[in-house]
């Protein structure tokens, strides 16, 4: 059996979920021919790292993220790291040669991004972005739902992510409120991108963005100026003909974690919140019953049967089924999806949607930066 060494760039919080996710693949996926390794770990500080090392069983770690990337006993690449400095992190792994999985969202801008377009144009190996919503079971039953014309023809949809963790004015900033972030950027990306894997690619945009309070404190207790939004809107045009409302907002009041959203066809509609992520709601317009139905889509993943189909689903998991399909990928020598491509077309939506707030103009959306591979 093939087992990949994992080298993760990156320890804070995110850093920790994918290595649980490549840790437990063992157990979720018992029958896949191949497994991981958590092999080596780069961090700012080299108290973490060494912490990394000791706690989870890292053989190798360093704070030079380059050092990381060109190990000659690394497989895999994981960039797990801030948005704000995976650029250079990814051209570096870019030019190791190595598959590559990268946190959302894949750059911070299109001057970035085309950076980073330029550099895949002779990378042959598999990538992908961590968009792990799309990983969720009920998430994979409503693209079967829809693919499969069970909603009939696209009319509308309604998506909102939901934080409140911006709402109290006395909160320090952290990374995710300094420039080159941003709630469009943190959530909203999520959001453009379950509607991207949902329905296609986007025609137009229409954004408007909202900062809640114009200073904070930094995190030394200076009062300094707030570069980013707290809540973006979106009203979107898609190539299908479809219509829809995409929401991102840190200042929700009584929000946990929630992401939601509404789709409407001809023949039916879906609903879904990932407070209550166990089922998918349904409506069938040709049932003779009129209503919503809730199917129960739990834990059933096509592949992978631990702890067992009828179990509740968790946050981690969908983490687990999207670090598992890009293992598969490279180990079958396939591309992995969503790719760098898919990526980068969120950063041009993203862009659209940031043009179109500042110039109060509806603008239109691109295609893809470059043909994806086959």
């Amino acid at each position: 059996m093939k087992t990949y060494n994992i080298g993760l760039v990156g320890f804070g919080l995110i850093g920790r979920v994918h290595a649980y996710g490549y840790d437990n693949l063992k157990y979720y996926y018992p029958d896949s021919g191949f497994g991981a390794k958590l092999f080596g770990v780069c961090g700012r500080r080299r108290e973490t790292v060494e912490e990394a090392k000791k706690s989870l069983g890292f053989s190798y770690g360093t704070t030079d993220y380059r050092e990381l990337i060109n190990h000659p006993d690394v497989d895999v690449i994981d960039i797990c790291t801030p948005n704000n400095l995976h650029k250079e992190q990814l051209l570096e792994a870019l030019k190791a040669g190595k598959p590559v999985y990268c946190e959302k969202p894949l750059v911070c801008d299109m001057n970035e991004a085309e950076a980073i377009s330029e550099a895949l144009r002779d990378f042959k190996k598999t990538h992908q972005v961590a968009f792990h919503n799309r990983f969720f079971p009920a998430s994979l039953k409503a693209k079967d739902l829809i693919v499969s014309e069970g909603l009939g023809e696209i009319i509308s949809y309604r998506i909102a992510y939901y934080h409140s963790g911006s709402l109290d004015a006395e909160k320090p900033m952290g990374w995710k409120q300094e420039k080159g972030a941003g709630v469009l950027l943190d959530l909203g990306s999520h959001a453009i991108d379950l509607i991207y894997f949902f329905l296609g690619e986007f025609k137009e945009v229409a954004g408007r963005e909202k900062t809640l309070y114009p200073e904070r404190k930094d995190r030394t207790g200076n009062t300094v100026k707030v570069d980013v939004e707290d809540y973006f809107i979106i009203n979107a045009g898609m190539k299908n003909g479809a219509m829809g409302v995409i929401e991102a907002s840190k200042i929700a009041a009584g929000a946990e974690d929630e992401l939601k959203y509404e789709i409407y066809g001809t023949k039916g509609a879906l609903r879904y919140n990932s407070m209550h992520p166990n089922y998918l709601e349904f409506f069938n317009s040709d049932e003779k019953e009129a209503g919503f139905k809730s199917i129960p889509t739990v834990s059933r993943y096509p592949e992978g049967s631990f702890p067992g189909p009828k179990f509740s689903v968790g946050w981690t998991r969908a983490h687990i089924h999207s670090i598992y399909s890009f293992l598969k990928c490279i180990d079958e020598g396939k591309s992995a999806s969503p790719s760098f491509y898919d990526g980068l077309y969120n950063m041009q939506v993203i862009e659209s949607a940031r043009i179109s707030s500042l110039n109060n103009k509806i603008q239109p959306v691109n295609s893809l930066p470059i043909k994806q591979q086959a």
